[in-house]
C-alpha cells in the first residue's frame, strides 16, 4: 500500500517505523512488552506483559476481572480466542426477579450481581501455552513491579478515574483500593496498587491456577457472599476460553476479520459489505458523501446485530446469514443519498476498554483487547488481590421478549459482548492488525479507519487522529469538533441530529495499529497510537 505520509490533521503524533512494535494506550505498557521483545520473546509474549501492565495503568478501562478477546497471526495462519466471561450457575432470570423486582429489564449495572466469571486472565494463559516463547512468569514481572512501585496518574485515565468516583465509592473495596486519600489520585501523583502485586504474583507462580479455582477464587467467592453475590471458586474452576475461527468481509481487495458472536465485531463486516457496493474514493474523504454513506451502513448493520447477536448457540441466524452478499446488497439498496434514516432490522434468514497490538520480526501479529466494560466495571474490588470486576452481566437481559430474546440470561452463558479486536489480511497473508476502543465505538472506529486506508491512502497514524463520528440512535450522531464545518452542516441538512463533542476520549475511542510494511525482517512494520489516549507505539 502507498500511503500518503503527509497528514492532514492536527497531531502530535507521527507513525513508528520498526521490525518489532508494541502499541498500547499507556507508555508503561508498551515498553513491557517491548521488554519481552528484547529478552528474546515474540509477539505474544509482549502482548500478554502489556495487557498485565495494563490492568495497572488503566485500572478504569480494565483490570485483574476482566474479560478479553485475541485474533493472531502465528505465522502461517490466523487464530481467534474468545475469552469472555460465562454467567454464574445461579443466574437465571427468576435470581434477578427474586432480587430486584417482577419487571427488572436486565442485571444490575455495578456490584457483583453484574460481574460473570473474568477471562482474561484464562486468555493470557492460554495465550502463553500455545504460542508463547517466554516462562509465563517472566511475563508478570513488569506488571507486578509496576504495581508494588506504582506509577504517576496519567492525564486522560485520571480524568476518568476522577469522573467515575461520586457513582462508585460506595461499592464494595472501590474506595479501598482507587481512592487512596479518600479521592481519585490528581495528575502526576503516585498510586501504589500492592494487593494487585500479590494478584499477580500468584497468578504467575501457579500460570492462573490460583485464580481459577485457587485461592483468588476463593478469596472472591468469601468477598461475594459478604455483600450479598452468587458467584463462587466452582464458576471460577469450571471457566475455560475459547478458541475459534474468525470471520470476515472482503472489502477492497482485502479482508477484515473478526471474532464472530457473542461479540459485535461482525457489526463492522456488515457495514463494510454495505459500503462495498459503492465508490467511496471518488468521493472527497472528509465529505459529506462519504461520510453519510458511511454513517448510514454502520446504522444498518447495528439494526440486525442488536436484534440478532448474542451466544451462538441461541441466535435465531448465522453469521453467514447476516453476511451473505446478497442480503447485504439488499440492505445496501435502502440507503438514501439524501436523508438519514432510522433502520429497523432486516431479515437475514432470506438470503471503560483497552486494545493493543504486537508484532516481532518473524511475522507473528497479535491484536487484543481487554475490557471491564463501563468504567471500573462492577465497582467491585476484591481487596486482598486487587481483583476489579468487570460488568459484562449488565449486558444480559432478563425479560423472554426483550429486544434480543436469544441473550437472554441463563447460568454459564455468555452476554452480547462490545469488546472487539480486528484483523485485515491480502490474499490469505498478514496485512494489519488493530482496534479501536470504546463500546459501541468500536465497529465503528474499524470501519472508518479502514475506509480512509483501504479507500484513501492514508496512512495508519493520518487514519487514526482524523476525525470521527459516532452514530448513538435513531438518527442521532455525535461529530468530533476537528471535523470539517461544512461537512456537519451538510450532515445536518440530511436530517442528522449532531452533537459536535470536545472530549473525544468519550466518545470516540481510541485505536493502536500495526501495518506490515513487507518483510518483517527487512522493512518491519508502521505503526500508529491515538492522540485520543495516553499511549504509545514503541519498537527496535
Amino acid at each position: 500500500m502507498n500511503f500518503n505520509y503527509q497528514n492532514p490533521y492536527t497531531s502530535t503524533r507521527l507513525p513508528l517505523f520498526a521490525r518489532n512494535v508494541v502499541s498500547t494506550s499507556h507508555p508503561l505498557a508498551a515498553q513491557a512488552g517491548l521488554r519481552m521483545l528484547l529478552k528474546g520473546g515474540n509477539a505474544v509474549d509482549a502482548a500478554i506483559a502489556a495487557a498485565a501492565a495494563l490492568t495497572i495503568t488503566e485500572p478504569v478501562s480494565n483490570g485483574l476481572g476482566s474479560d478479553a478477546f485475541c485474533i493472531l497471526w502465528d505465522g502461517k495462519a490466523l487464530h481467534g480466542l474468545n475469552a469472555s466471561g460465562r454467567a454464574p450457575q445461579t443466574w437465571t432470570p427468576e435470581y434477578f426477579r427474586k432480587k430486584y423486582g417482577a419487571d427488572v429489564v436486565s442485571p444490575p449495572k455495578r456490584g457483583f450481581d453484574s460481574a460473570t466469571v473474568p477471562g482474561a486472565v484464562a486468555g493470557w494463559v492460554a495465550l502463553s501455552e500455545r504460542f508463547g516463547k517466554l516462562p509465563f512468569a517472566d511475563l508478570m514481572e513488569p506488571a507486578i513491579d509496576i504495581a508494588e512501585r506504582g506509577y504517576l496518574v496519567p492525564t486522560v485515565v485520571q480524568q476518568k478515574w476522577a469522573a467515575a468516583t461520586a457513582e462508585l465509592r460506595g461499592e464494595a473495596g472501590f474506595a479501598q483500593s482507587f481512592l487512596p486519600w479518600g479521592r481519585a489520585p490528581e495528575v502526576g501523583e503516585l498510586f501504589q496498587f500492592k494487593a494487585a502485586a500479590r494478584g499477580l504474583r500468584a497468578i504467575a507462580e501457579t500460570r492462573g491456577a490460583a485464580y481459577y479455582g485457587g485461592e483468588i477464587a476463593e478469596a472472591i467467592q468469601k468477598f461475594s457472599a459478604s455483600h450479598g453475590g452468587s458467584i463462587t471458586a466452582k464458576d471460577f474452576a469450571d471457566y475455560r476460553p475459547e478458541w475459534v475461527a474468525p470471520i470476515g468481509q472482503d472489502y477492497r481487495g482485502h479482508t477484515l476479520h473478526e471474532i464472530p458472536p457473542n461479540g459485535q465485531g461482525i457489526a463492522a463486516l456488515i457495514a463494510l459489505g454495505i459500503l462495498d457496493q459503492f465508490d467511496l474514493a471518488s468521493m472527497p474523504v472528509d465529505g459529506v458523501d462519504s461520510q453519510h454513506l458511511q454513517i448510514e451502513a454502520m446504522k444498518l448493520a447495528f439494526a440486525d446485530v442488536y436484534k440478532y447477536v448474542a451466544e451462538p448457540s441461541a441466535m435465531a441466524v448465522t453469521a453467514e446469514q447476516m453476511l451473505d452478499r446478497g442480503y447485504l446488497a439488499s440492505r445496501a439498496r435502502q440507503i438514501d443519498m439524501t436523508k438519514a434514516q432510522d433502520f429497523g432490522a432486516g431479515n437475514p434468514v432470506k438470503g471503560g476498554t483497552i486494545y493493543l497490538t504486537a508484532a516481532d520480526e518473524n511475522g507473528m501479529m497479535v491484536s487484543f483487547i481487554q475490557s471491564n466494560y463501563m468504567g471500573f466495571g462492577s465497582g467491585v474490588v476484591e481487596p486482598s488481590f486487587g481483583i476489579s470486576l468487570q460488568n459484562r452481566g449488565h449486558a444480559f437481559s432478563v425479560a423472554a421478549n426483550g429486544h434480543n430474546p436469544a441473550n437472554r440470561v441463563a447460568p454459564g452463558k455468555r452476554p452480547f459482548h462490545t469488546i472487539i479486536p480486528a484483523f485485515l489480511t491480502q490474499d490469505g497473508q498478514p496485512v494489519m492488525s488493530y482496534g479501536v476502543m470504546g463500546a459501541n465505538m468500536q465497529p465503528q472506529g474499524h470501519l472508518q479507519t479502514l475506509v480512509r486506508m483501504l479507500d484513501y491512502g492514508q496512512n495508519p497514524q493520518a487514519a487514526c487522529d482524523a476525525p470521527r463520528w459516532r452514530f448513538n440512535e435513531g438518527l442521532e450522531i455525535n461529530v468530533e469538533s476537528g471535523m470539517p464545518t461544512a461537512t456537519v452542516a451538510a450532515l445536518a441538512a440530511r436530517g442528522h441530529r449532531m452533537e459536535v463533542i470536545n472530549d473525544s476520549y468519550q466518545d470516540f475511542g481510541a485505536g493502536q495499529f500495526i501495518w506490515r510494511a513487507g518483510d518483517p525482517k527487512v522493512e518491519g512494520y508502521v505503526a500508529a497510537s491515538d492522540p485520543r489516549r495516553d499511549g504509545q507505539a514503541v519498537g527496535f
